[in-house]
């Protein structure tokens, strides 16, 4: 597999997180990001998943997703650093995940503004 293909999927996946993560801070539930996502590329959530299995993008796709995400030609062929949570991170991440589906709307909301509490207080 040549850089530029896996350099595209790793951005295209980098693209997908930054969304979910804006989606979900947003409210959104995590059921049906994906669809959601692949709607916003104008592909099927089909060829999103070849696109996150193996599937290269090519270059007509990548200057789609490109200009449908608000990034510049050539931006997902820019090789990037990573931004995977760390393990400790993602442990965080899958705990405030277990307590934000055990609770209700009440619930939820109250987790999400002792969230924004605790990030404004970082800044």
């Amino acid at each position: 597999m040549s850089n530029i293909t896996l350099t595209r999927r790793q951005n295209a996946l980098a693209l997908f997180q930054d969304y979910a993560e804006r989606a979900l801070a947003a409210g959104a539930p995590p059921k049906g990001l994906e669809q959601s996502f692949a709607a916003t590329l104008q592909i099927s959530p089909s060829m999103w998943s070849q696109i996150k299995a193996s599937r290269p993008v090519g270059d007509k796709l990548a200057r789609q997703i490109e200009t449908l995400c608000g990034k510049g030609a050539g931006w997902l062929d820019e090789p990037r650093t990573s931004a995977a949570p760390t393990p400790a991170e993602y442990a965080v991440m899958q705990l405030a995940l277990a307590a934000l589906r055990a609770t209700n709307s009440a619930g939820r909301k109250a987790l999400r503004e002792h969230l924004k509490t605790i990030a404004a207080q970082a800044r």
